[in-house]
């Protein structure tokens, strides 16, 4: 017996007790002050006095399907805090320290998110940082060359990775020609932007008209409400209306194999559709997900993680884009036992897309789903975290209630339903990159397969 089949026998020959249950305590209610200022940004204010901070999320709508929009908005990420026409880098960065806070940027196909800290005494000088990043950023040549290096740099090293190479190959697969299908710019694009570009991005799209301002700390509501109206009024302006098509259906096939020689391990992704979470079926789905491969206890987890050994970190999860939802399953095992791993993953796919999960399991995920959206509110940063996403997908803050309320009340039968429906493997589409020569010809006994070579462009 093997030291991993040693170790599952005697796991499950003496199980440790497991306490009871408890229920959930009702959350308090989350009361929200917001405004919709005349220049089209929209501001919402939550009052917590847990710790003498204030967090602020900002959330600037960017998707667009325009050649070049990912490079061009990468470095706009990377390059929209090297200096204004009032500081430079340094200067920006002595403004915020000066704050007792912070300044960082994130990006993905659909929005710009800037996020902010600082001592809840010092929001009106944080937001006047942030209008000053949004009215006057210059994106100076001399900082805008070295980061664009950098950027492409990074950006070649990340495109060799085995696990990236699959999911850039995911991700193209579930939605072709769309800017849902990379997240990763072409190293070539990012050498041929320039800071003028990048500046005529910022001019078209970084404008308050269908932004939203979250605010959350040890703040008084309408003070905070009338500051982001007087720091920010300088900041106007329409975005450039660019019209995104919603992403194609998914178009079923073969497994496909990325070729990657010599490779001692193959990175496995698998996706398909899902709900959205406005759509009243999604409790079902969540709860579905976690079942599956949502958490370290789920089915996929203790099979190839627990019980085989085949990968240390299997996961699955759903993912929410302002026009798709999708689940997405991955996991990297070494090569001799990729065919198994498969096997195992469309095992424990098929077997939960057609027999009903137990209410013993119901309820532990159930009560993992409230508790877990109760902690990722839990904290100021969480709380602004939470709202600027909700907001920004079209959902408010009574999502929060209800939602908790619907996970109440999912039944055994919806996540079957949902399940047969989204979780099959007859649902889903899956890549695997690894040595072709070594995994294609026991992959092939399983299902059918497609090689492809490893594409590195840029």
């Amino acid at each position: 017996m093997s030291p991993t089949s040693a170790r599952a026998a005697g796991r499950h020959a003496n199980p440790l007790p497991v306490p009871a249950l408890t229920a959930p305590s009702k959350p308090k209610r989350i009361v929200t002050v917001e405004r919709l200022l005349p220049s089209g940004l929209r501001v919402v204010v939550v009052r917590r006095t847990s710790v003498p901070m204030v967090e602020v999320r900002l959330r600037l709508p960017f998707l667009s399907a325009k050649p070049h929009h990912l490079a061009r908005s990468t470095l706009l990420s990377e390059t929209i805090l090297t200096g204004t026409e009032r500081r430079d880098r340094t200067g920006l960065a002595i403004a915020l320290q000066e704050l007792g806070g912070d300044l960082s940027i994130g990006l993905d196909a659909d929005r710009l998110l800037l996020s902010g800290s600082a001592l809840s005494t010092k929001l009106v000088s944080l937001l006047g940082v942030i209008g000053e990043v949004l009215e006057s950023a210059t994106y100076p040549k001399s900082e805008f060359t070295g980061e664009r290096a950098r950027l492409v740099d990074r950006v070649t090293l990340a495109r060799s990775q085995p696990g990236v190479i699959a999911n850039e190959a995911l991700a193209q697969r579930m939605a072709p020609g769309h800017p849902y299908g990379s997240s990763l710019p072409e190293a070539g694009e990012i050498e041929q932007s320039s800071a003028p570009q990048v500046r005529k991005l910022h001019a078209d799209l970084v404008r308050p008209d269908g932004a939203v301002l979250v605010i959350v700390g040890d703040v008084v509501p309408a003070r905070a409400l009338d500051a982001a109206e007087r720091v920010l009024s300088g900041w106007t302006g329409e975005q450039a209306k660019h019209k995104v098509a919603e992403p194609p259906s998914l178009e079923q096939g073969p497994l496909q194999i990325i070729d990657r020689p010599g490779s001692v391990q193959t990175s496995l992704r698998f996706g398909g559709a899902a709900l959205r979470r406005d759509d009243e079926r999604y409790p079902a789905l969540q709860l579905a997900n976690l079942a599956f491969g949502g958490l370290f206890s789920s089915r996929w987890v203790e099979n190839i993680r627990e019980d085989k050994g085949y990968t240390y970190s299997p996961r699955s999860a759903l993912d929410h884009a302002t026009l798709r939802s999708a689940f997405l399953a991955s996991a990297d095992v070494a090569t001799e036992v990729t065919a198994p791993a498969v096997l195992e993953t469309l095992y424990e796919l098929g077997k939960i897309s057609t027999l009903p999960i137990s209410s013993t399991e119901l309820e532990l995920i159930r009560q993992y789903a409230i508790g877990t959206m109760a902690l990722s509110i839990s904290t100021q940063a969480g709380l602004a975290s939470t709202l600027v996403g909700l907001l920004g997908a079209g959902l408010d803050v009574e999502w929060l209630s209800t939602h908790r309320q619907r996970l109440t009340a999912v039944t055994i039968d919806e996540i079957a339903a949902v399940s047969a429906e989204f979780l099959s493997p007859r649902a889903l589409v899956g890549i695997a990159v690894g040595d072709a020569e070594q995994i294609a010809p026991s992959l092939r006994r399983i299902l059918d397969v497609d090689v492809r070579a490893v594409t590195t462009t840029g």
